[in-house]
C-alpha cells in the first residue's frame, strides 16, 4: 500500500473512531443533550436550520480568511526586518512577545468599542491571534540560515539581495508554511471568540444564540462545523506545502 495512502486510512480511521466512540458513550451511559449531546444529535439539529447555518458558516469562514490575510502580509514584511536586522530583533522582539501574552480575549471589547459589533473586529481579532505564529517562524527560518551559505555567495560575488532571494528566502519557506498551518487555525479561534462577544453573524454568535434557548445539540453542530473549516484549511496549506517544500521533507512521510 502506498504509505500516503496507509497514513491517510490512518487519519480517517481515528477521527472515524473518536466520534463511534463518542456516540456510543453518550448512549451507553445515557447522558442527556443537554448534558453532552452524541453526534447524530449534533449533526441532526443543523438540518433543518441549514441555510441559516450556511449563511453564519460562510460569514465565520470569510471573516476568518480576511485576518488571516492580513496576518500573512504583515507577519511576513515585520518577520523578514527581525530575521534580518539585529537590531530590530532586540528592539521589536520583547514587544511582540508581550504583545502576544495579552489574551485577545480582553481586546475584544477594545475593538467593540473603536469599530462597533460586527465584521470589522472579527477580522481584527483572527489577525491578532494568528500574527504572532508567522511573524516567530519566518524571523526564525531567515536567522537560521547557516552563515557558511552567505560566505560563499559572497565569495562568488553575489550581492546581499541575491543571497537573500536565492538562499535565505528558500531555507525559510518550511518555518512559514509551518507556521500558516498553526496560524489558520488560530485565526479561526480569534474569528469565534470575536463573533460570540460582539456580532449578530457567524458561527460564534449562532452558538451564543443557541445555547441562550439551551440547544446544547446545535452548539456542538456548530462547534464541528468549525473543526471541519478549520481541517480542511489545515490540509490545503499542509498539501501546498508538499508541493512547493516538498525538498525539506526528504525521507518523511506525507
Amino acid at each position: 500500500m502506498n504509505p500516503r495512502t496507509r497514513d491517510t486510512l490512518i487519519a480517517a480511521g481515528a477521527s472515524v473512531g473518536l466520534f463511534v466512540l463518542w456516540e456510543l458513550s453518550v448512549r451507553l451511559f445515557k447522558i442527556p443533550p443537554f448534558v453532552l449531546p452524541a453526534p447524530s444529535q449534533a449533526i441532526a439539529s443543523l438540518l433543518p436550520v441549514w441555510g441559516v447555518v450556511l449563511g453564519h458558516a460562510w460569514q465565520t469562514l470569510w471573516t476568518t480568511l480576511a485576518g488571516f490575510g492580513i496576518a500573512v502580509v504583515a507577519g511576513v514584511l515585520l518577520g523578514a526586518a527581525v530575521g534580518t536586522s539585529k537590531p530590530l530583533n532586540l528592539a521589536l522582539y520583547p514587544i511582540l512577545v508581550g504583545f502576544n501574552s495579552v489574551p485577545k480575549a480582553a481586546l475584544v471589547p477594545v475593538l467593540v468599542l473603536w469599530f462597533g459589533i460586527g465584521t470589522v473586529p472579527a477580522i481584527l481579532t483572527a489577525f491578532l491571534i494568528s500574527f504572532f505564529p508567522i511573524v516567530v517562524n519566518v524571523a526564525t527560518g531567515l536567522a537560521s540560515v547557516p552563515p557558511e551559505l552567505r560566505e560563499v555567495l559572497r565569495v562568488l560575488g553575489s550581492s546581499r539581495l541575491e543571497a537573500f532571494t536565492r538562499v535565505s528566502i528558500p531555507f525559510s519557506m518550511p518555518y512559514f508554511f509551518a507556521s500558516l498551518k498553526v496560524a489558520i487555525t488560530l485565526a479561526f479561534v480569534g474569528a469565534v471568540i470575536s463573533e460570540i462577544a460582539a456580532s449578530q453573524k457567524g458561527i460564534g454568535y449562532l452558538m451564543t444564540s443557541a445555547s441562550s434557548q439551551f440547544n446544547v445539540p446545535l452548539v456542538f453542530g456548530g462547534l464541528l462545523l468549525i473543526a471541519i473549516m478549520g481541517i480542511a484549511l489545515y490540509a490545503v496549506f499542509a498539501i501546498l506545502e508538499r508541493r512547493l517544500v516538498g525538498w525539506a521533507y526528504r525521507g518523511q512521510n506525507a
